[in-house]
């Protein structure tokens, strides 16, 4: 695997530098998922996923309603 560093970093007067460090917060509040290309083209934005996934959750409360 070849280095990317620029050679004008010296790693060595980089303080507390720890890779990661964030990774475990970063992930905590994010939640991606993966689109099927046929479902990401008829959803193509995070607005559009959200609002049909939410009108969905309205469907299957109304029918888990219905059926008690």
């Amino acid at each position: 695997m070849e280095d990317e560093l620029r050679t004008e970093y010296d790693v060595s007067r980089m303080k507390g530098v720890v890779r990661g460090k964030y990774a475990e917060e970063y992930a905590e509040g994010t939640n991606l998922v993966l689109l099927a290309p046929d479902v990401a083209e008829a959803f193509p934005t995070e607005e559009s996923v959200n609002e049909a996934l939410r009108l969905l959750m309205k469907v299957a409360e109304s029918a888990r309603k219905r059926a008690s």
